[in-house]
């Protein structure tokens, strides 16, 4: 299972930012990641009235993100959230969320330009957030 260091080490964040606390299992078509940051009263996409339910998009986003480094052998990729649709809220809030979140990406296509994924954000059997997102890699220059 990777932690918190090794997940940090995969995506473009750090300190707080780093949102998911350890992978659960991953093959080549998902991975599920798991949290309780969405507790943290220093969660650094609260707002004055908590956690929106829509800070769970970036949640699957470093969750694809993970994903995607674990495909290419381990190494971080520089990418971006190009987009997100189907975005579909099953609550309001998730710091009212009590126990652990669970991230869920399913690759639905990828390329070496980037790739898009199916979610679902979960707390033990609820639904809390499902959605596509789109992630596009930067080039690397030679």
């Amino acid at each position: 299972m990777l932690g918190r260091d090794a997940i940090a080490a995969r995506i473009p964040h750090t300190g707080r930012m780093v949102l998911l606390d350890h992978v659960l299992e991953w093959d080549a078509q998902s991975i599920r990641c798991a949290t309780r940051s969405h507790l943290d009263a220093n969660n650094p996409l609260r707002d004055p009235g908590g956690l929106p339910v829509w800070a769970g998009v970036e949640y699957a986003a470093q969750a694809a993100a993970v994903h995607g480094s674990l495909l290419a052998g381990g190494a971080p990729r520089l990418g971006y959230l190009a987009l997100a649709r189907d975005v579909r809220p099953h609550c309001e809030r998730l710091d009212s969320i009590e126990g652990e979140l669970v991230a869920r990406v399913t690759v639905v296509h990828a390329d070496p330009a980037g790739a898009i994924y199916d979610f679902e954000l979960t707390c033990a059997t609820r639904v809390l957030l499902t959605g596509r997102a789109t992630l596009m890699y930067a080039k690397v220059s030679a």
